[in-house]
């Protein structure tokens, strides 16, 4: 059973922040009912596309007369028909997302986790999963989550339906039941071990599921080969999906403010390395500010929508703020 706090992942401060956001495709998507998206398939809608020439057995009830006052000539009206979007979000739930150094009340406003407990990476993710469902299935659209680590480990059904908000919250919270509170304990370094992230194997196992052209949200911390990402992303371009890719990181992850002598623990297997935090940290922050950019450069040059989350910040403007500018830029083209 889930636990009973789990729809709070959507807090009230985030909701009132994202009221206003509305998730758009930036692809043509290929939908099944009237909706705010636009469709390949040309009919009779709400957009005016193009005209036609008239050939014998069209409607003539879309004869555009005064095209035919001005050439002598008849054409027909087309339209773009307005469609719904099916928008499936991938959500990490590795090892590695376990970590937070943050507090829940403070960092996210959150009622889900009490003000002396971490926030998690996981969490955070989890937060802006349910945020961008809430927004599709308002808008009548179909949403659907993918929690996965080494693989796929759940996934709901892509639904508009009056319970799909409630399959999804209960997914998200399902995954506390495949953590692993220390990998390195019982498994030896080269067995496979629950939790661990396998980006290949999930983009393999995501696209294989995806029957039509889709928004699709990876919320990961990216902690991966950036090959492997970018072949990833690649096959999601190839299938013409369209893409935003929210990296999610923790504050110590960017700052790395450890001073003393520690022993650091691999949430992945890695085991336990006794490291000199001062010593490192210049290389350390070095190799992750190349890793930030080359997985942004990698999503900016497949046309895809990027941003780099820090779960201390506050999720509702941040999300906010970052789908107003991915809605502008939609509206410019």
């Amino acid at each position: 059973m889930p636990p009973t706090d789990a729809p709070n992942y959507l807090d009230p401060r985030t909701l009132a922040a994202i009221g206003p956001i509305d998730l758009r495709a930036r692809m043509i998507v290929e939908g099944m009912m009237t909706g705010m998206h636009r469709s390949p398939m040309e009919g009779v809608s709400v957009e005016f596309a193009q005209h036609r020439q008239y050939t014998p057995g069209d409607d003539t009830r879309f004869l555009d007369w005064k095209v035919y006052g001005k050439t002598d000539k008849l054409y027909l009206k087309q339209y773009q028909k307005e469609t719904n979007l099916d928008l499936v979000v991938l959500v990490d739930a590795s090892g590695s997302m376990r970590y937070g150094s943050t507090r829940g009340q403070v960092a996210t406003g959150s009622m889900r986790v009490g003000a002396g407990l971490s926030w998690s990476k996981y969490d955070h993710a989890a937060s802006l999963a349910a945020a961008m469902c809430h927004v599709a299935l308002r808008q009548q659209d179909r949403a659907s989550v993918v929690l996965f680590s080494d693989e796929i480990k759940t996934a709901t059904r892509l639904s508009n339906s009056n319970d799909q908000w409630r399959t999804i919250v209960n997914a998200l919270s399902s995954a506390e039941s495949f953590e692993v509170s220390d990998p390195g304990a019982s498994q030896q370094k080269d067995e496979p071990v629950p939790g661990r992230t396998d980006l290949a194997r999930m983009f393999d196992q995501a696209v294989a599921r995806l029957n039509r052209r889709s928004l699709v949200v990876l919320i990961s911390d990216l902690f991966d080969d950036v090959q492997v990402i970018e072949r990833g992303l690649a096959q999601l371009k190839f299938r013409r999906h369209d893409v935003i890719v929210l990296q999610t990181l923790d504050p110590s992850e960017l700052d790395f403010p450890f001073r003393a002598p520690s022993q650091f623990l691999g949430l992945e297997a890695e085991g336990r390395l006794n490291l000199d935090p001062q010593a490192l940290r210049s290389s350390y922050l070095d190799a992750l500010q190349r890793h930030l950019d080359e997985v942004e450069q990698i999503a900016r040059r497949f046309r895809f929508d990027y941003a780099l989350l820090n779960t201390q910040e506050p999720l509702g403007p941040a999300l906010s703020h970052f789908m107003a500018q991915r809605s502008s830029s939609i509206g410019k083209k």
